[in-house]
């Protein structure tokens, strides 16, 4: 008999490592890449290193994912949520585009924040807009919509899966199914939508989406995942924990490696 064992909190913990070693290679790895092409020593165990660091880091959005679609459904405040998810969505944007595009502002791409915050307002205009399915449609499209336009982390994918695990409600099975789906086409409209015009064919998008798959791993955590809290740090460590880790890294790259 299965035995469920994985609390909400151990699920957040797992995911932040995740995050953590994922942007350890997007910022500081990259960097360090980026420094050995210049001395001419790049080899291919460095790139092996980094594909594999990245890999790891692709559990990280959805278990994500999966929290807010749980944190919707146990909030207390609809309103409360969306607002924290919005505020720090705005407090996380320099930090971001510092440590991930190295300037200030850039419209190149947003932080995962955001993301979160047009999943959470299309699962509360699904509940506000009940029974009317052409209007709950238009504003899940809405959010689509706005994630592609705003160039949030994970763009149409992210929003729809955080939909996708929340309209599944407890059955892991349909989870898997709908959300490895949602992850995959997800992927290859996202590389479809950002390379448009040029002439790539559809097939390097499929095969540059197939490393997403690596994050279905988070699967096995959801599986044994038994819906309850566990023990869990103050809620303020995990909402500021993501600007300050991206200060933090992009502090450390600029330490070691400065004109990179």
């Amino acid at each position: 008999m299965k035995k469920y064992a994985i609390s909400s909190a151990f699920l957040k913990h797992v995911a932040y490592l995740s995050m953590l070693i994922d942007h350890f290679f997007v910022v500081v790895f990259a960097a360090y890449r980026g420094w050995l092409e210049m001395q001419g020593n790049l080899t291919d165990t460095v790139n092996d290193i980094y594909d594999l660091g990245r890999h790891v880091g692709r559990i990280a959005f959805i278990l994500f994912a999966f929290m807010a679609s749980e944190g919707f459904r146990y909030t207390h405040s609809r309103k409360r949520y969306l607002l924290r998810l919005f505020s720090f969505a705005l407090i996380s944007e320099v930090p971001f585009d510092l440590a991930i595009e190295g300037s200030v502002i850039s419209m190149a791409s947003q932080n995962v924040y955001w993301t979160l915050f047009l999943g959470v307002l299309g699962l509360c205009l699904l509940e506000k807009l009940h029974g009317k399915l052409f209007w709950q449609f238009l504003g899940v499209l809405l959010c689509c919509a706005a994630a592609v336009v705003l160039k949030t982390d994970y763009m149409l994918m992210g929003v729809l899966l955080i939909i996708v695990f929340y309209l599944c409600g407890g059955s892991f099975l349909h989870q898997f199914v709908f959300g490895s789906g949602v992850i995959y086409l997800g992927q290859v409209m996202l590389y479809v939508i950002r390379y448009w015009g040029k002439d790539i064919p559809l097939a390097i998008y499929m095969q540059a989406s197939m490393s997403e798959l690596y994050g279905l791993f988070a699967f096995c955590f959801i599986y044994y995942y038994n819906g309850k809290k566990g023990r869990q740090l103050p809620k303020a460590f995990y909402y500021w924990f993501y600007p300050l880790h991206l200060l933090f890294l992009y502090g450390i790259k600029l330490i070691l490696f400065p004109g990179v």
